[in-house]
């Protein structure tokens, strides 16, 4: 919903000024309008748990709207399985054909036909659920149930790209140091060559 825009003067305005736009949006639980500010609805989170319940819901919905396969020569066949890495829709031959054994798209996973491909991200293996967050104290990436449950409540856990951010920093700092150091280790190695060289004789 956008405020209508202000008409008329008063000092320190311009006429005709135009304010920056805002977004307000009606809050679910109490219907009370909340300002959104000029970014509107790109300003709010994700809520990925959300994005894969819809996701699923377009998928039971699209069942009837088959899916055709996006290699075939018409006519075209329904597509039975999907690739993420290569974003496209295959029958059972085309895949087979684009997919050929021994090369590296022979080790692409097939996935369910969509015309909406996702890129895939890291699984809980235990709840099959798309990791968001790393849990400091374990040292591994938790997803958003793992989160909840007791065995993480006391541990410091951070979004993933803030741990990403950080672990890429000091490991760009230690593989700053080592090449740093790298001269002054050939040095003494061929020192040592020298030395056990000398002994030998």
């Amino acid at each position: 919903r956008l405020p209508p825009a202000g008409f008329g003067t008063y000092p320190g305005r311009k006429r005709g000024a135009v304010h920056p736009q805002t977004v307000s949006f009606p809050c679910p639980a109490c219907q009370r309008d909340v300002d959104l500010g000029e970014r509107g609805l790109g300003s709010l989170f994700r809520n990925l748990t959300l994005e894969r319940v819809v996701e699923r819901y377009r998928q039971t919905i699209n069942i009837s709207a088959a899916i055709m396969c996006q290699f075939c020569k018409p006519p075209q066949l329904e597509a039975t399985k999907g690739c993420t890495e290569c974003k496209s829709s295959f029958c059972n031959e085309c895949f087979k054909l684009y997919h050929p054994w021994g090369t590296q798209k022979a080790q692409h996973e097939p996935t369910p036909p969509t015309l909406t491909f996702r890129p895939k991200g890291l699984m809980c293996p235990e709840h099959k659920e798309e990791v968001t967050h790393y849990c400091k104290t374990c040292q591994r990436l938790v997803c958003q149930l793992c989160r909840v449950r007791r065995t993480h409540t006391s541990h410091k856990i951070t979004p993933v790209l803030s741990a990403y951010q950080a672990l890429r920093e000091k490991l760009t700092k230690s593989l700053a140091y080592i090449l740093s150091s790298q001269d002054t280790v050939q040095t003494q190695i061929a020192e040592l060559e020298e030395t056990v060289k000398h002994t030998e004789v």
